[in-house]
């Protein structure tokens, strides 16, 4: 682990929470942003390859990140709760790091895109942005997010269709990014992930 990594433990609803904060590139952080990880019960952790290649990404543009596992997970006391407690570890996570004098970028990747989301609509003052990455939009009811919301979904995604996150994009008219070609986990196209990321928060 790296002079720039602190793990920690949050307090959270159903125990403590365990997480990691990483140092951005550079001088003094933009802001701080708190990313969450795909679903618990099929694998989903917060050293998820995409995840971590949010954070990467984030770092490079000089956020300060926070990755954490999901109660139930790792370190996370607790038991999975069909995403409503996982959306309260999320906001317990943010009230523990947020820093008021900072923006909150708040990021997910698939079932962490559907908590990323409903964390975002219930917080005051809102998120300064939200970047989701194949959020889960056939499986949870994802909510609502504001218009310059970065939505990157995978052609080829096989387990949650472009189609279902076009059909939840299209009332919002919120642009998606789509990548060609490319599978829910971003196979072989995380640099490319990377990228598209830098790209839009270095802008």
């Amino acid at each position: 682990m790296s002079e720039s990594t602190q793990p920690l433990a949050l307090a959270g609803p159903a125990g403590t929470i365990e997480a990691v904060a990483e140092a951005p590139h550079g001088d003094a952080p933009r802001g701080v942003a708190v990313l969450c990880h795909p679903h618990p019960l099929h694998g989903g952790t917060m050293d998820n390859k995409v995840v971590q290649t949010l954070a990467r990404a984030l770092r490079q543009v000089g956020w300060r990140t926070v990755r954490f596992n999901f109660r139930g997970v790792g370190g996370s006391a607790g038991h999975w709760d069909d995403g409503r407690g996982e959306v309260d570890d999320a906001l317990a996570v943010i009230a523990a790091v947020r820093d008021a004098a900072l923006p909150l970028v708040l990021g997910g990747f698939s079932f962490g895109g559907y908590v990323a989301s409903r964390a975002a609509a219930r917080l005051q003052p809102p998120a300064h942005r939200l970047v989701l990455v194949a959020p889960a939009t056939g499986n949870f009811d994802v909510a609502p997010v504001p218009e310059d919301t970065l939505v990157i979904h995978g052609e080829a995604d096989d387990v949650v269709p472009l189609a279902a996150t076009l059909d939840w994009a299209r009332p919002q008219a919120l642009p998606i990014v789509v990548v060609p070609g490319v599978g829910h986990f971003f196979h072989g196209r995380l640099p490319l992930l990377k990228s598209l990321v830098v790209r839009s928060f270095a802008a």
